[in-house]
């Protein structure tokens, strides 16, 4: 991570850098709204964009929308597991 990184999120960097260095930055890139973004509910995280290793002309990132929507539909299967219930059709 970069120091002006670290600065700016000093809370998240450590996390990013233990997945980094547990699992590289390419599966961090790949992983990075399901297994990272979430900490966003307890400290401020960077957008995959914003991070040192992101290259938009590799990579991709998901919109605002299509983040909202997968969380969603994580939300709705959670309680379809909870419930023990189908979801509607």
């Amino acid at each position: 991570m970069t120091e002006a990184f670290a600065e700016k999120y000093p809370e998240a960097a450590p996390y990013i850098q233990q997945a980094v260095d547990e699992h590289g930055e390419d599966w961090v890139l790949e992983h990075y709204y399901d297994q990272l973004y979430p900490l966003a509910q307890v400290m401020k995280m960077p957008d995959k964009d914003e991070l040192p290793f992101y290259d938009p002309d590799v990579h991709d990132t998901m919109t605002e929308k299509e983040r909202m929507e997968m969380y969603q539909a994580w939300a709705e299967y959670r309680e379809n597991l909870r419930t023990g219930t189908k979801p509607a059709e």
